[in-house]
């Protein structure tokens, strides 16, 4: 079973990947960075919504 912070990080990694390549496309080091940022954010919020899906499936 898929949670909401595990869809909620997968979006925020596409997100991030997508302003990311922009940035490096216009040359525009500020939304790189963003997009950089918003993608290990998403990593993050993945990470958290796998570990409460194991901890639910321990229970």
């Amino acid at each position: 079973m898929v949670n909401r912070d595990q869809v909620k990080g997968v979006a925020k990694q596409v997100s991030g990947s997508v302003k990311e390549a922009a940035g490096k496309a216009t040359g525009d080091r500020q939304t790189q960075a963003k997009g950089t940022a918003e993608r290990i954010a998403g990593k993050v919020q993945k990470a958290y919504g796998d570990t409460k899906e194991k901890i639910k499936k321990a229970l």
